[in-house]
């Protein structure tokens, strides 16, 4: 499963309340399908002196008693009340042991019939129901092997059900859903679809819903004939019927886990395409279609390269890909049918530089990790989600060059550490509170650096052989992380265990601090690394093998950074530890682990800024990136001049770091000419915006050239943001000629525009395209409008909170629209707040009475919200 940016709307949404702005690192692009976990922040638990000496609670995996071989669905659908009508037959043996019960997952069903199916005919059973689980009487009791057939005539009521506060990255627990069903959004399609992960599906058909649980389906699904249906599968037949409706026969023969089911329903572009003969589907929507296979950018290539780096050949019928309004996650593997959420759609002038591909290999790796081999318990997600981070690496190596994973393993590296500052926990955790906890930046960042450690250690051919041994003994079965290390151990013949322990059983990662000095006498390096780490929530000592490169003279190097270094493989096993090496000369640089591949914090106690600059000018992407944040700080000449040289870095981010960490007035000819020649549309966007501070008007017609030629939006965007510094008015212009675009890069320069101005005539502008912004710019676009307000007349401010709260309370919504409008009508109360403080005694009553009026209002929107990740953001408030 893929992610949404939650901890990032977290803060824009206290950012915009509190009037404080963000810098982006612009060493890290953020990921295009806006994944929550590379940035996560979580509480941290609190015990009590009594719970630290209690034995924690454990998260067994399921004990499986009855084996599911089947599932046959027929579904209809009310839409006016949102309910599935349904019908299921089951078929079981017991797992084991002799069996005369049977327990399902149901949650908020309506029951009509429990019966068992023999010879075509149904007998009726007793059973209980609590609203979560149907408890069944088999009537007599059955032996291993011995097959029987439920069948349960129900209607499930999703959007009934009460829900709880869900997972950083789940944020809806019904399992199907409605969207606009009444169709009360003329601008919003109607759609159906689900989200099974993780036992959400069992609110819409009766299953035992557990991970390590897997069967063969079949679904019928009847619908309105203008409705397109996808399931997992097959579609094996389509008839219509004489009452205008249409039922579709789906039909998926390889057994898969219950909650990777699914169904999406709607009216969609579909563009059929093909890969080695198998059937594959790009859906859209309808103004899409021309792009569809550019917004799922790559997918046969990903299904050649997986299937040739696994050794095993892609396993599955077919592969189809779905885009669905307001889903509740990022993007969902559901076996041969992944769901993704609106953003990936795209027009092609958003997809220059700006690709879906991360998310693409993401959910397509899972067929393997995750849908042939799955976890058995959500204590073990991290087999199923680790390789699917791990697949974006091993993606953007193959297609874009070492560079470009290097530049994703960062981010990721980052997510976790963020994360690990207030809580740490195993990779394979027994003790969560709640599943969905599990999807966090362990399971998936850490994991994927892992399994980058791992690969590295014992090198490509036998970490790629594990695969597939792993893959070919377990394929079609649930899975634990020892069966992972013992596929490696089978295949390099080491006992590994010390590697699992520490890093998938153990918490946290090792704190290192590295120090170097040069003996002339003795001719010789001494590196000493120390593990500074807290034992309480880390390894008190890790085993690290990891290298040494230095660098001296060498008798065949032709320039100054020509010269190969030596390497010298250790293993860091004690707290602190000092190494010896021989060399022929003061060395120019003494790089530990050089390419950066352990898991961990540092600090390097020794290294001087002439050995950052020799790192920068002979390392690869990671020795660049670090060096030049080492010099960044720096004001000597070298250091600026290695920046300005930085600028032409052969990797696009480290060329945007260089040119925002320069002085604009300074390399504004390097900056115009990156603006007008680079070959990134971020790098060009990033220099025009520096081109703007510098307030040099022979700049003009690089920024006007930008609006009026370039093809990608955020490089438009960026023009415009110039041009504002440079010439307001032509700008303003320019402005009110693009106010019809609805690409975010443009209405966000904008935005602050408009807000410099102080003109709340512009007020309505915002209000109108805030309606129309279904991504996560809306954000900060509203920032502009939170200004303006502050320079409304009390009655002007007033009417716009009204207006505000309407699309606030307004639940057919986007959800994100509805929180950033209550975080506008919360700004507002935070900036009269504020002038309790210098106002006269005699106005504070009134102003006092005013704020009392807007909490009201903010009482009211609270009261209304459905969505519990929308009131967990409203308790910041």
């Amino acid at each position: 499963m893929n992610r949404i940016l939650i901890f990032a709307l977290l803060t824009l949404f206290v950012a915009g309340c509190t009037g404080t702005k963000q810098v982006t690192d612009t060493l890290i692009v953020a990921d295009t399908e806006f994944r929550q976990l590379d940035t996560m922040t979580v509480s941290a638990p609190v015990f009590t002196e009594e719970e630290r000496y209690e034995r924690p609670d454990y998260q067994e995996t399921y004990h499986r008693k009855n084996d599911l071989i089947h599932t046959a669905l027929d579904l209809r659908f009310d839409w006016s009340k949102q309910h599935v009508i349904g019908q299921a037959t089951l078929d079981f043996k017991p797992y084991f042991y002799p069996m005369d019960q049977l327990v399902l997952d149901a949650k908020g069903f309506d029951i009509r019939k429990v019966a068992m199916v023999t010879g075509g005919q149904k007998r009726d059973l007793k059973y209980d129901y609590d609203n979560l689980q149907i408890t069944i009487d088999l009537g007599r009791t059955y032996q291993p092997n011995e097959e029987y057939s439920i069948f349960i005539d129900y209607t499930a009521k999703p959007n009934e059900l009460e829900e709880t506060v869900p997972s950083d990255a789940i944020q809806g627990e019904k399992g199907l859903y409605f969207i606009n069903p009444l169709k009360e959004d003329p601008d919003k399609p109607m759609q159906i679809w689900t989200q099974g992960e993780t036992e959400y599906n069992s609110c819409w058909f009766p299953t035992i819903d557990k991970p390590n649980e897997r069967c063969t389906q079949e679904m019928r699904l009847t619908v309105e004939d203008r409705f397109r249906t996808l399931s997992n599968g097959l579609l094996k037949s389509s008839n219509k019927n004489p009452d205008g409706t249409r039922t579709d026969y789906w039909v998926m023969d390889k057994p898969h886990a219950p909650y990777l089911f699914m169904l999406t329903i709607g009216e969609f572009a579909v563009v059929k395409d093909s890969w080695n003969g198998m059937p594959m589907e790009y859906w859209v929507e309808e103004d899409y279609k021309d792009v569809a296979a550019d917004i799922y950018s790559n997918t046969k290539e990903m299904l050649t390269f997986f299937s040739d780096i696994t050794g095993v050949k892609y396993p599955w019928q077919k592969y189809s890909q779905v885009v669905v309004r307001d889903f509740v996650s990022g993007a969902m593997e559901n076996t041969t049918g992944v769901i993704f959420y609106e953003q990936i759609q795209k027009d092609a002038r958003e997809l220059i530089d700006n690709h879906n591909e991360r998310i693409v290999a993401h959910e397509l790796i899972h067929h393997w990790f995750g849908d042939l081999v799955t976890c058995e318990s959500w204590s073990n997600l991290a087999l199923n989600e680790s390789f699917a981070n791990y697949g974006e690496y091993l993606w953007m190596e193959h297609k874009y060059g070492k560079e470009e994973a290097e530049n994703h393993r960062l981010s990721e590296t980052r997510g976790y550490m963020n994360q690990a500052k207030v809580f740490k926990h195993p990779l394979i955790f027994f003790e969560y509170d709640d599943k969905e906890d599990m999807f966090d930046a362990h399971s998936y960042n850490k994991g994927g650096a892992i399994l980058h450690m791992l690969r590295n250690y014992i090198g490509d051919d036998a970490f790629f052989a594990g695969w597939n041994r792993y893959l070919t003994e377990n394929e079609y079965t649930d899975v634990e992380a020892h069966e992972l290390r013992l596929a490696y151990e089978d295949v390099t013949g080491q006992d590994l265990n010390w590697f699992f322990d520490q890093w998938f059983f153990t918490a946290g990662h090792p704190n290192l601090e590295y120090s170097h000095e040069y003996d002339e006498l003795r001719n010789e390096v001494r590196v000493t690394i120390e593990q500074t780490q807290n034992a309480e929530d880390n390894a008190a000592v890790y085993r690290l093998p990891m290298a040494i490169d230095i660098y001296t003279d060498t008798p065949q190097a032709v320039g100054q950074y020509d010269q190969k270094p030596t390497r010298h493989n250790i293993v860091v096993d004690q707290r602190k530890q000092t190494f010896t090496f021989p060399v022929n000369g003061k060395p120019h640089l003494v790089n530990v682990d050089p390419d950066k591949v352990t898991l961990c914090e540092k600090k390097q106690m020794s290294k001087d800024e002439s050995e950052y600059i020799y790192q920068y000018y002979t390392g690869g992407f990671m020795d660049r990136r670090e060096a030049l944040e080492a010099l960044s700080a720096s004001k000597s000449d070298a250091a600026k001049k290695v920046m300005k040289e930085a600028m032409n870095d052969s990797y696009w981010t480290l060329r945007n770091f260089a040119l925002n960490a320069c002085t604009p007035a300074d390399d504004a000819a390097t900056l115009a000419k990156l603006a007008k020649n680079d070959k990134h549309s971020q790098v060009r966007a990033g220099a025009l915006m520096m081109l703007g501070e510098t307030g040099d008007a022979q700049y003009i017609s690089v920024a006007k050239n930008a609006i009026d030629n370039e093809l990608p939006y955020a490089c438009v965007g960026a023009g415009l943001d110039a041009l504002a510094k440079l010439d307001k008015a032509e700008a303003l212009s320019y402005a009110t000629k693009l106010e019809n675009e609805s690409n975010a890069d443009i209405l966000i320069a904008i935005s602050k525009m408009y807000a410099e101005t102080g003109d709340t005539k512009y007020m309505p502008f915002f209000e109108e395209k805030m309606k129309g912004m279904n991504n996560f710019s809306v954000f900060g676009f509203m920032e502009g409008y939170d200004a303006l307000m502050t320079q409304a007349s009390p009655e002007d401010a007033m009417a716009a909170i009204g207006r505000l709260s309407e699309v606030s309370t307004d639940m057919s919504q986007w959800q994100w629209r509805r929180l950033v409008a209550t975080r506008s009508i919360f700004s507002y109360r935070k900036y009269l707040e504020s002038g309790l403080e210098v106002v006269d005694e005699a106005t504070k009553p009134k102003l006092q009475g005013v704020i009392d009026e807007i909490n009201k209002t903010l009482e009211m929107v609270r009261s209304k919200e459905t969505s519990p990740r929308i009131l967990e953001f409203y308790k910041q408030m």
